[in-house]
């Protein structure tokens, strides 16, 4: 009697990956989320202003304010044909102007209404 020795594999089958429908979605989107927020960086800050060192073509003329004056007398000397409003309006965001005057304070007037 002779013995037939038979030899079994013992080759182990390694599992394919699968990439579903849903899996393809989740990749998908994890790929492009970086991509969309450079995108939206990029366009948010390229339309940014540039300061540059050039001056005002047009300067401004200062005036120190005295004792008891006001910007409605500032308008009727700067701008007596103009609405009084408006140039105190013009004045006050020019100079940043949140409280009251003070006596010896220089202010900005806007050149629109210094050119003569």
């Amino acid at each position: 009697m002779t013995a037939t020795v038979t030899s079994i594999s013992t080759r182990t089958a390694q599992p394919r990956l699968r990439l579903t429908r849903r899996g393809r979605a989740v990749l998908t989107t994890l790929a492009a989320t970086p991509l969309v927020i450079i995108a939206l960086i990029v366009a948010l800050n390229g339309g940014g202003a540039v300061a540059t060192s050039q001056g005002s073509s047009v300067p401004l003329e200062q005036v120190t304010i005295s004792a008891g004056q006001t910007l409605y007398d500032l308008a009727e000397e700067y701008a007596p044909e103009s609405d009084p409003s408006e140039f105190v309006s013009d004045i006050v965001a020019l100079n940043d102007l949140g409280g009251s005057l003070q006596p010896g304070q220089s202010i900005d007037i806007p050149a629109e209404y210094t050119t003569e």
